[in-house]
């Protein structure tokens, strides 16, 4: 009984903010939870599971930084883009705009948020970025999931692992409507995605150099789709700066349209191979 009370009153704790929202509208929903301490492990996976979004993060301030975690609804994940702006979000209206650095599991990273009336503009700085090929049969499988073939592959943007403080599976489409059509089992994806280490599959699509719509599987954690997903943007970002896409150091996402979600997410990439990049958004409070 009293672990349930614990619970609850961690549950009425959260906030519920939209990052990379289109304006008023869209954006991909985040739990925060900010605190003097951390919850249990066993608390933070149960909120999350009863808040049901895709991610809650939970705060608590450690020295000059905040320890920060992240729970879908079904487990712990390393990092998470839209999480991040939410809290970015939430700390910039409690404690005032400004930048906050923040302690992960396994990395040291920073977001900052500056109220902009009713929203808050917010931005992160990734983990560091790398890339590597995606084996072949691991390709097979994935497009056997989604029912792609080669065919529905762009030959510019070869399929790749791509990290940014999780790893990700890329598969690059060669038409808008490929995308439009992605559909999956969400077993069959939790199978496949779990088997491999990967957090989500990010399927592209290049509109221009500078301009890619997205959509992001997330069956790791029990989701079946993201309308936003930083983490997935900043590792496809950094990839596209390994195989020296020409850019132009920023790229524009807008993710989410399919679902009826639209979200709006910039990445500002650097030149150095490896480093952060800067992902940022508008949150907008849910009601």
């Amino acid at each position: 009984m009293k672990e349930a009370q614990y619970m609850h009153g961690s549950l009425q704790h959260v906030e519920r903010i939209a990052a990379f929202s289109d304006g008023d509208v869209g954006g991909n929903p985040a739990g925060v939870w900010i605190g003097d301490t951390l919850p249990p492990d066993a608390e933070m996976a149960a909120v999350a599971h009863a808040v049901g979004f895709s991610e809650t993060a939970f705060a608590a301030p450690r020295g000059e930084a905040w320890r920060v975690r992240y729970f879908s609804p079904e487990s712990e994940v390393a990092f998470c883009g839209h999480a991040t702006i939410a809290l970015g979000a939430a700390l910039a209206r409690r404690f005032g705009d400004g930048r906050f650095d923040l302690t992960l599991n396994a990395a040291q990273i920073s977001v900052e948020g500056r109220k902009e009336g009713e929203r808050v503009a917010a931005s992160l700085q990734s983990p560091p970025t790398r890339s590597s090929p995606a084996p072949a049969a691991l390709v097979e499988a994935a497009l056997a999931l989604f029912g792609y073939t080669r065919a529905d592959l762009d030959a510019r943007i070869p399929p790749a692992i791509a990290h940014g403080g999780n790893d990700h599976l890329v598969l690059a489409l060669n038409s808008r409507e490929a995308l439009a059509r992605m559909y999956y089992e969400l077993e069959a994806g939790r199978r496949l995605m779990n088997g491999h280490g990967l957090v989500t599959i990010v399927l592209a699509w290049a509109e221009t150099p500078q301009r890619f719509h997205t959509r992001n599987p997330f069956a790791s954690g029990g989701v079946l789709e993201d309308p936003a997903t930083g983490a997935g943007t900043a590792a496809f970002a950094g990839y596209l700066r390994d195989i020296g896409w020409p850019h132009g150091g920023r790229i524009e996402v807008v993710q989410g349209e399919d679902m009826g979600m639209r979200s709006r997410l910039t990445a500002e990439i650097g030149d150095e191979p490896g480093s952060s990049i800067r992902v940022s958004g508008s949150a907008r409070t849910m009601q």
